[in-house]
C-alpha cells in the first residue's frame, strides 16, 4: 500500500490587520475540495495563563514571541504532517487565557497556518513548504485592528490605541517585519490583492490534483 503524500504547509504572516486571515479563507473558499484544506490560526496557541491573576493577564504583550506556546504548535503541526488528528486549543480574549474548549482538526492535504509570528520560529518555519508575507500599510492595519478589537473583543477605544502604541507597533518592527526575509511570496495590500490570491489558489489546486492522482 502506498503511503499518503506528506501534507503541504502554507504559512501566512504579516502584521495585525494585514489581511492574512482573509487570504487564508479566500484560498479555502476558492478550492472546491475544501475538505482537504485546514486553516489554523497562531492566535489559538497563546500560552495558558490560568495561573495568573487577571491584573497580570491584562499586562501580557500578545505581540511578543514569548506569548505563544510554540512547542505545542510545532508538536501539533507534526501530528498533522503524520496524518494524525489534533485537538487545537482555543483562546478566550476576554478572560486573557486559554479556553477549556478545543477544536478537533482532522489531517488534510493542505494546512494553512496564519498568524503574526508564524515565520519567527525556525523549527516551525522549517516545516513549511510555502511561506507568505502580507505587506499592508501601517495605517490600514491599525484601522482594521481597531474595528476588530472593539466589535469582536469588547475593547474600548483608548485601550486599543494604548496597546497599539506601546506593544503592537514596536513589536511589529522588532519581530514581525524582519521575518519578511524568509518569505517565498510577498503580497502587498493583503486581502485586496486578487492576483496574488489567484496565484496561491492555483498552486494549491496543483498540489491537490497531484495528491489526488497519487
Amino acid at each position: 500500500m502506498n503511503q499518503p503524500e506528506k501534507p503541504i504547509i502554507i504559512g501566512i504572516t504579516g502584521g495585525s490587520g494585514s489581511g492574512k486571515t482573509t487570504i487564508a479563507h479566500e484560498i479555502a473558499n476558492q478550492i472546491e475540495a475544501n475538505d482537504r484544506i485546514v486553516i489554523m490560526t497562531q492566535d489559538s496557541y497563546y500560552k495558558d495563563n490560568t495561573g495568573l491573576p487577571m491584573s497580570e493577564r491584562q499586562k501580557i504583550n500578545y505581540d511578543h514571541p514569548n506569548a505563544f506556546d510554540m512547542p505545542l504548535l510545532e508538536a501539533q503541526l507534526n501530528q498533522l504532517l503524520h496524518r494524525k488528528p489534533i485537538e487545537m486549543p482555543t483562546y478566550d480574549f476576554t478572560e486573557h487565557t486559554r479556553s477549556d474548549k478545543t477544536v478537533h482538526i482532522n489531517p488534510a492535504d493542505i494546512i494553512i497556518l496564519e498568524g503574526i509570528l508564524v515565520l519567527f520560529n525556525e523549527e516551525i518555519r522549517n516545516l513549511m513548504d510555502i511561506k507568505v508575507y502580507v505587506d499592508t500599510d501601517d495605517d490600514i492595519r491599525f484601522i482594521r485592528r481597531l474595528e476588530r478589537d472593539m466589535k469582536e473583543r469588547g475593547r474600548s477605544l483608548d485601550s486599543v490605541i494604548n496597546q497599539y502604541l506601546t506593544t503592537v507597533k514596536p513589536m511589529y518592527h522588532q519581530f514581525i517585519e524582519p521575518t519578511k526575509r524568509y518569505a517565498d511570496i510577498i503580497i502587498p495590500e493583503g486581502g485586496e490583492n486578487n492576483v496574488a490570491i489567484d496565484m496561491l489558489t492555483t498552486k494549491v489546486r496543483s498540489v491537490l490534483n497531484r495528491t489526488h492522482k497519487n
